[in-house]
């Protein structure tokens, strides 16, 4: 698993599942393993199990909201976007978000 996401919007009726569809097709059309759980007032949508988180890279949270069960991410690197640029931008995100990851491996070299 490249990487881990979440899209979470006030009301997670809209923008959370378009900011989902957009992270998955763009990470798939980029040739990246990512799965992008939702969450909302319908709850938690496609959870992120311990396992996955464990095997990503990094987690991509898209959102401005409270997320739960965020311990399920302890060590990895969470990058935080606003969620319309999940929808508007989703490859330039994931490459911020990327590069942002192997930054700090490098740095931490």
């Amino acid at each position: 698993m490249d990487f881990v996401a979440i899209t979470s919007c006030p009301a997670g009726l809209a923008h959370t599942p378009m900011a989902a569809k957009a992270l998955e097709k763009a990470a798939q059309e980029m040739g990246l393993k990512a799965k992008v759980e939702q969450q909302g007032a319908m709850g938690l949508k496609n959870e992120i199990s311990a396992e996955e988180a464990e095997n990503s890279e990094f987690v991509l949270i898209g959102s401005d909201q409270k997320i739960e069960k965020m311990e399920r991410f302890t060590g990895k690197p969470v990058l935080r976007v606003d969620i319309n640029m999940c929808i508007k931008k989703p490859k330039a995100v994931i490459d911020k978000c990327m590069k942002a990851v192997a930054a700090r491996k490098n740095s931490n070299s």
